[in-house]
């Protein structure tokens, strides 16, 4: 059994695939199959390393990025995907997969034209609730089955609607379960002090990151801060919070990391009482910590997915949402001190995100795919 996993370099996109692909080893293992092999097609690895955990084999696609815009870069990017699909095409040929498992984003839509005209299944996931530009058209044209996290988006796909599953969102086993045990310690944190959890998201978000710094002499009073900043904020956010809290009383409580990995986060979440986040596909994993949350979109996102979803997970209960616009110092920490000073509003958001949130995702895709996979192995 072989199996072709795509899509585009983002965590957001990159993420997912790792835990579908580890409870498709899981599901082979436990039915007594033979073991799959599979392949990420994409026009970067983006983590070498979880590749080779996951016994995942790396190939690269170049693909071209259509922008909405005008732009002369569209020109030469059309030529790009041309030729990401011919590429793709002669790798799909080569490893002749019994499946595609379609993630989004424009690196992706090489591998899942190439699939579809050599009429290989193709299963998708899109993660938003209003679904990205190449998984809107793959869905309508090239998909076998269609995965959702939100029901929201099934409206998009008003003819397909037999092909679609809301799943929900997957999640990989490194963060899946929160760990509080010697999390203080590996995190160096005071054990009697609620923490507030920063993720901007793989690469960081200046605007969090920027009303963060500037909240800390207020924050640090009576929180602990974690602090995902992104690999390429790290140094100057630490050359800014230096100068900003050097005289601080609790500089100690602020702890900025440029990457949590699998312990740190499972760690983090585990010790967490409030996490601030971007709208993207953490959203999930939030929610299946049960922890309350501050969510902050993209002013600006295709097709305004990243608000749409903020404002969804908002009416759930379980977070409350500040725009950008209004991302200042006084209002995040009016937000932070209002939730944090009130148990039963954190009780409450705890209980609604795990509401929400829809299990075995992982397990359920990669089911489909294994069944996809299967008869058109033979």
């Amino acid at each position: 059994m072989k199996i072709v996993l795509t899509g585009g370099g983002t965590g957001g996109h990159f993420y997912p695939l790792i835990a579908i692909a580890q409870s498709i080893a899981d599901i082979a293992d436990a039915e007594n199959l033979a073991s799959p092999r599979i392949y990420y097609f994409s026009t970067s690895p983006y983590n070498e390393e979880l590749l080779f955990e996951n016994n995942i084999t790396y190939r690269n696609v170049p693909a071209g990025k259509l922008r909405l815009y005008f732009s002369l870069k569209n020109i030469t990017d059309v030529f790009k995907t041309i030729w990401g699909i011919a590429v793709a095409l002669k790798n799909l040929f080569d490893v002749y997969p019994d499946v595609v498992m379609g993630k989004g984003g424009y690196a992706s839509f090489p591998t899942v034209v190439a699939a579809w005209i050599l009429r290989i299944p193709i299963i998708i996931h899109e993660s938003d609730s209003a679904p990205g530009r190449v998984n809107l058209i793959v869905g309508k044209y090239f998909a076998t089955r269609i995965a959702l996290s939100w029901q929201e988006a099934a409206a998009y796909f008003p003819q397909q609607q037999h092909k679609i599953a809301h799943t929900g969102q997957p999640i990989r086993n490194g963060i899946r379960y929160p760990q509080s045990d010697g999390a203080h310690e590996y995190l160096e944190l005071e054990s009697n002090i609620p923490i507030v959890l920063i993720l901007g998201g793989s690469q960081g978000a200046q605007i969090i990151n920027e009303t963060v710094i500037s909240s800390l002499p207020t924050l640090l009073n009576d929180y602990q801060i974690i602090h995902q900043t992104g690999a390429q904020h790290i140094a100057s956010i630490e050359q800014t919070a230096q100068g900003i809290i050097a005289d601080h009383p609790h500089k100690n409580r602020y702890r900025p990391f440029a990457y949590l990995n699998d312990l740190a986060m499972s760690m983090s979440a585990g010790i967490a009482n409030l996490v601030v986040s971007r709208a993207g596909s953490t959203i999930f994993e939030i929610a299946h910590w049960g922890v309350p949350s501050i969510v902050v979109p993209f002013d600006v996102s295709n097709n305004d997915h990243n608000r749409k979803n903020a404002y969804n997970y908002a009416r759930a209960g379980a977070a409350v949402v500040i725009e950008e616009r209004n991302m200042l110092p006084h209002v995040l920490t009016e937000e932070i001190i209002r939730i944090l000073s009130d148990q039963n509003l954190q009780s409450r958001m705890h209980d609604r995100a795990q509401a929400f949130f829809v299990p075995n995702a992982e397990h359920i895709i990669a089911q489909e795919i294994i069944n996809l996979a299967l008869p058109h192995e033979q």
